[in-house]
C-alpha cells in the first residue's frame, strides 16, 4: 500500500446517510425526493493486492515519487467498483501530476476532468477536489483526490502541466469555492461575475432567488406549492 510516512492519513469522508433531496426539508420540493432514505456509504482503504494492473501501477507510481523525491505524498489508496483512487497532499500536486504525466512507466498524459465535492459542514476537510487522469499509452484511468477544509480551500492549479484542467478549475471554483493558486485566469465561468456565494456547496440556500424563464418568472423553492 502506499502511505504517508508515519502510516496512512485518512482524508476520505466518512459514511453519511442520506435524506430527502440534499438532506433539505420544508423547501416545497414537489418532485418526491423529500422521502428519500439511503444509506450511507463510503469505500473503506484498500490494502495490497488490489488486483489486475493496479498493483504495478502502485508499484511503479512509488518508485517514480521515491526518485522526485516525493516519497509519502500519497495518504491513502481505495479500490472501489473497479476504479482506483489515490488520496494525496495538496502541497506537492504539481509535481505529482507532472510526474505522472512523464514518467515512462505512468504515461498519464490526459486530465479528463476536474471536478469538486462537498460532503457538508460536519466533515473535516469537507472539500474534495476530484482529478480523472488518462494514460492513452497505456489505456489506464485513475482519480486523484485532494481534500482541503472550507476555511482554507486552496489547491495549487495543474493548467501548466496538463492545459485541458484550465476550464475545469474555473468550473470548481465558481461552484465550490475553491482557489486553484497559480491559475491564468480564474473567473467564474457559469455563473454572472457578480454571484455571491458557491451554488454547490452544502451550505449554500436552496431557495429565496426567483429565475426568469422566457418572460415568466418563476418563484424560488421555498415559495412554491406542495402537492402533499
Amino acid at each position: 500500500m502506499v502511505a504517508a510516512e508515519g502510516g496512512t492519513r485518512m482524508v476520505a469522508p466518512p459514511a453519511r446517510s442520506r435524506t430527502g433531496m440534499f438532506g433539505v426539508s420544508g423547501s416545497g420540493d414537489t418532485s418526491g425526493f423529500g422521502g428519500l432514505r439511503l444509506p450511507g456509504y463510503a469505500p473503506a482503504p484498500a490494502e495490497r493486492p488490489y488486483g489486475g494492473w493496479f498493483d504495478d501501477l502502485a508499484d511503479d507510481l512509488t518508485d517514480a515519487l521515491a526518485e522526485q523525491g516525493l516519497a509519502g505524498e500519497v495518504q491513502q489508496v481505495t479500490v472501489d467498483r473497479g476504479e482506483i483512487t489515490f488520496y494525496v497532499a495538496r502541497e506537492r500536486l504539481l509535481e505529482l501530476c507532472r510526474t505522472l504525466r512523464d514518467d515512462e512507466a505512468l504515461r498519464f498524459e490526459l486530465c479528463s476532468s476536474v471536478s469538486g465535492v462537498d460532503y457538508g459542514a460536519d466533515v473535516p476537510q469537507r472539500l474534495h477536489v476530484v482529478y480523472h487522469l488518462l494514460s492513452m499509452t497505456y489505456r489506464r484511468r485513475i482519480r486523484l483526490e485532494v481534500a482541503v477544509d472550507v476555511d482554507d480551500a486552496h489547491v495549487p492549479s495543474i493548467v501548466e502541466v496538463y492545459p485541458t484542467a484550465d476550464w475545469h478549475e474555473r468550473e470548481t471554483w465558481d461552484m465550490f469555492g475553491v482557489v486553484f493558486d497559480g491559475h491564468p485566469g480564474l473567473t467564474r465561468i457559469l455563473m454572472p461575475d457578480d454571484w455571491d456565494g458557491h451554488p454547490q456547496r452544502k451550505d449554500y440556500p436552496l431557495g429565496g432567488i426567483p429565475v426568469e424563464y422566457k418572460g415568466a418568472e418563476i418563484p424560488p423553492p421555498d415559495q412554491r406549492r406542495s402537492y402533499t
